[in-house]
This record gives C-alpha cells, structure tokens and sequence, in this order.
C-alpha cells in the first residue's frame, strides 16, 4: 500500500492550501486516515484525523482554520488549510490504518511528507 501525499507549497500568512493523499495498493478496507506535522528538532504532532464513517479530531492548533475530508470512493484524504500562520510551517505526513492484503493484516502507515512553508 502506498500514501501519495501532494498539495504543498509556499503560501503568504492568512493564505490557503489543500493537501490530498491518496492511498492505493491491496487494501481492503481503509479505516482512520489523517495528517501529522513535524518541525525540526520537535516531535511530529497530530494535525487532524478522520474515520471512514466521517468522524473527525483536530489538534488544538488547528481548529477552526483546517478542515479535513475525505472521498471513500477513491480511498483519499483531503486538508483544507485557511488563515495559514509561519506557525503552521512544517512538514505534513498522511497517514492511515487500514486492512490490506490476501490475509488482511491490519497496518499503519505515515506516508513521505509534503513541505508547507508559511512566510509572514
């Protein structure tokens, strides 16, 4: 199974980004997907999460300016991020649980990151 993460980018303070990851591969069924970051020199954090019934969790940096989303039809995980702040710099991480393979092992996964750059 792979996490293709895309969407990152420099953008102004107060701007506006959307990172999608798409998950393909032998899945056979894709639970919690979500968004971790990472700042050099700290620890990665969670930015926001989803279940596949459309439940969501944000991290308390987060809420009310990134909204996360997901389409189950083509197993991807979107995030809209508003009002961006140099805060929000980091590199972002997909991430998911899911069923996948003949056996159907239950995995996790974080993906290759994306880098969001936030200049004031």
């Amino acid at each position: 199974v792979q996490l293709q993460a895309s969407g990152g980018g420099l953008v102004q303070s107060g701007g506006s980004l959307r990172l999608s990851c798409a998950a393909s591969g032998s899945i056979v069924r894709l639970n919690v997907m979500g968004w971790l970051r990472q700042v050099p020199g700290k620890q990665r954090e969670l930015v926001a999460s989803i279940t596949s019934s459309g439940r969501t969790n944000y991290g308390d940096s987060v809420k009310g300016r990134f909204t996360i989303s997901r389409d189950n039809a083509k197993n991807t995980v979107y995030l809209q991020m508003n009002n961006l702040k140099p805060a929000d710099t980091a590199v972002y991480y997909c991430n998911a649980d899911y069923v996948a393979g003949a056996e159907e092992v239950f995995q996790s996964q974080v993906g290759k990151g994306t880098l969001v750059t936030v200049s004031s």
